[in-house]
């Protein structure tokens, strides 16, 4: 029997323990996979939705960004429309106010007013619009101040024909549209939608670019959830989810694209009916404008035609008078001087009568300042009575009621005996030449207003007729027989004088029209300006002058060089400017002590007088010098005289010799000086 170490045996299970012992590792494997299988899906699954979630928010972020840009569209092409609206509304007020001017229709002057109303509420809605851009919302303050004065300015015209003042109306219409008002709001609202196009094309493509930020943020949440997908639930589903995904992404693609496209199509089929409509409205504008250029100018020819008519008639009278006045008094001179004188002194007041008449058409046509006089009322009327009487005929009584004794008003003398006259004219015509005229004076007691009123028992004026008497060129008159001046000077003077004209007239029993005219103090001996038919004439004069006279019309030339003549001065006769400065130097070459007079015409071919005079003052500053002019001229042609006296053509002997006189006694040292 051997010894050693005793070895210990392995235990050994049976089958049973074994598969016991199997079941139980199975188990726990199982349990530790279930268990590593069970975290890995929580933070696969946390993470899948941080992942997601970021997805989400990404997405939702993009989509947000182009809904926004797409609001941003929207909003600009409101705001051009808006624009183009404020300026069609523009337009069409201005177009009816030009209609309501011209025809007085109170419908056209209601549709101003609705059109320019519209105007103001697009205005209203493009700045709420654009508040939130401070570049666009000065344009649209600044664009607001310019309706506001040009709304002023129209407004003022539309007052006007609101009260029938047709010719003040179109003055104030067309200085509007002659003003700078309308070019500004024309340079804003093209500003504006010069700034809101270049806007439009920054968000165009802002869109453009949020719109593929969309498209990529879909891709990749596509793609993200398809692979998510696919760690989840398996390859196969996966693949079968990610093409699901895959489909689904392009059908938001087609529909995103088929949505811009929309999108795009709306935007270009609303700009081209804008487009339409701007260029109906442009049309429609400049039909309108056309339209209203041939009234105005069919009613300034007929106007023009009418004006014509009544001053050839006028002038036709006085030449009528006038030409068969001297030829009698050609016939009677050799054997009957005295009918002889009296055929003269008719053509004579022929003749002043016309020059007055050219004086009130250069006066109305021109605006001729007045030259305001104390002017005593009640004596200038008796005074002017044989006038009037003559006038107006044998068949009508002329009843003077005189009720001012010794007051007097401060207005052109001459322009108040023409209203007089015009006034008596109308009567006489209202009357048919048979029936009776009073002109009578009154003082209201309160020293501030005389009133002057003509009545006569004629036909009288309907409301139409009343309503338009004191319209310039608006007649009742046959065509020929009548200017339509009279009582729209009648209306100047009154206006020029600080006063008022009042009229009242019933159709069938006759018409009162009153001057109201501002008193004044009279003076204490008030000296009457000699009338132009005055038979007295000139005194002779103290001091015999040299007098240059120089004039273009060879007859006025030597009319003129006769009146000097006459009245006993020493007249040399120049017939053309450019020369007068060589008469002077030759005059005081040959020591005869030079020109005491320059005696000058105003509107020359070559040179004009106040230039003429201007040449000759630089080498002899101390001439004296009389201009002559039957032109009535403006304020810078008045200016031109300077302070040389003014002697309107035609001229009495009378007028001539005292402004002689006065061109003579204003300067005696410089008229010794020039002799010296």
């Amino acid at each position: 029997m051997r010894r050693g170490f005793p070895r210990f045996a392995t235990p050994r299970l049976s089958g049973k323990e074994l598969s016991v012992f199997e079941r139980d590792s199975d188990s726990e494997n199982d349990g530790r996979r279930e268990r590593m299988r069970f975290w890995s899906t929580i933070v696969l699954g946390a993470i899948l939705t941080g992942v997601v979630g970021a997805l989400v928010v990404l997405l939702a972020r993009a989509n947000d960004n182009y809904d926004r840009s797409l609001g941003w569209q929207t909003q600009s092409m409101e705001v051009i429309s808006q624009t183009r609206s404020v300026d069609a509304a523009i337009a069409r007020a201005e177009a009816a106010l030009g209609r309501f001017a011209v025809g007085l229709q109170k419908e056209d002057g209601r549709v101003y007013e609705y059109q320019w109303g519209r105007a103001r509420q697009f205005l209203a809605q493009l700045q709420r619009n654009v508040r939130d851009n401070p570049k666009q919302m000065a344009l649209v303050e600044q664009l607001t101040r310019e309706m506001d004065s040009r709304g002023a300015q129209l407004g003022d015209a539309a007052l006007s024909a609101n009260y029938n003042q047709t010719v003040a109306a179109i003055s104030k219409f067309y200085a509007a549209g002659k003003g700078p008002g309308l070019g500004r709001i024309d340079k804003l609202l093209s500003e504006i939608i010069v700034n809101e196009r270049a806007l439009l094309r920054d968000r165009n493509r802002l869109a453009a670019a949020d719109r593929a930020n969309l498209n990529q943020a879909i891709l990749l949440f596509s793609l993200l959830g398809a692979a998510a997908a696919v760690i989840a639930i398996g390859a196969t589903f996966s693949l079968i989810r990610a093409d699901g995904e895959r489909r689904l992404a392009r059908r938001e693609q087609i529909f995103e694209s088929d949505r811009a496209m929309h999108l795009e199509t709306a935007v270009e089929e609303r700009t081209a009916e804008l487009a339409h409509a701007n260029a109906a409205l442009r049309n429609e504008m400049s039909d309108r404008e056309a339209a209203e250029a041939q009234l105005r100018q069919a009613q300034k020819m007929e106007a023009v035609g009418q004006l014509t008519g009544g001053i050839a008639h006028d002038f036709n009278n006085m030449l009528a008078v006038v030409v068969g006045g001297l030829e009698l008094a050609q016939r009677w001179l050799p054997g009957t001087p005295e009918k002889a004188q009296r055929h003269l002194v008719n053509a004579l007041d022929g003749a002043n009568r016309a020059a007055d008449l050219t004086r009130r058409l250069l006066t109305f046509a021109r605006s001729e300042p007045a030259r305001p006089e104390m002017t005593v009322i009640d004596d200038c009327i008796a005074g002017f009575a044989e006038l009037i009487e003559r006038t107006i005929g044998d068949r009508i009584a002329l009843t003077l009621d005189l009720q001012a004794d010794g007051l007097a008003c401060w207005v052109d003398r001459q322009q108040f005996e023409n209203a007089l006259l015009n006034l008596a004219v109308n009567a006489r015509d209202a009357m048919n030449g048979h029936g009776s005229l009073t002109i009578q004076t009154l003082d209201d007691g309160t020293e501030r207003a005389l009133a002057v009123r003509v009545i006569d028992n004629g036909c009288g004026m309907s409301p139409e007729v009343l309503e338009r008497v004191f319209d310039p060129f608006y007649t009742t008159k046959p065509a020929g027989q009548g200017t339509g001046l009279g009582m729209s000077q009648v209306f100047a003077f009154c206006r020029q004088s600080g006063g008022e004209v009042q009229i009242s007239s019933t159709e069938g029993e006759g018409t009162s029209v009153a001057m109201l005219l501002p008193m004044a103090k009279p003076v204490a001996d008030p000296v009457a300006d000699t009338a132009p038919g005055d038979a007295t004439g000139p005194a002779a004069p103290a001091d015999a002058m040299s007098i240059l006279v120089v004039e273009d019309d060879e007859r006025v030339l030597a009319a003129t060089v006769d009146a000097v003549s006459e009245l006993g001065h020493t007249a040399v006769a120049c017939g053309n400017p450019l020369d007068a400065e060589a008469l002077v130097e030759g005059r005081m070459a040959e020591g005869a002590g030079g020109f005491d007079l320059i005696l000058s015409d105003v509107l020359m071919p070559e040179l004009t007088g106040p230039e003429m005079v201007a040449q000759l003052k630089r080498r002899w500053p101390e001439l004296s010098v009389l201009f002559v002019t039957g032109y009535a001229g403006d304020a810078s042609e008045v200016a031109s005289f300077g302070d040389h006296d003014v002697l309107r053509k035609p001229f009495t002997l009378t007028a001539l010799d005292q402004a002689i006189r006065r061109c003579g006694d204003a300067r005696p040292g410089e008229r010794q000086h020039l002799h010296g």
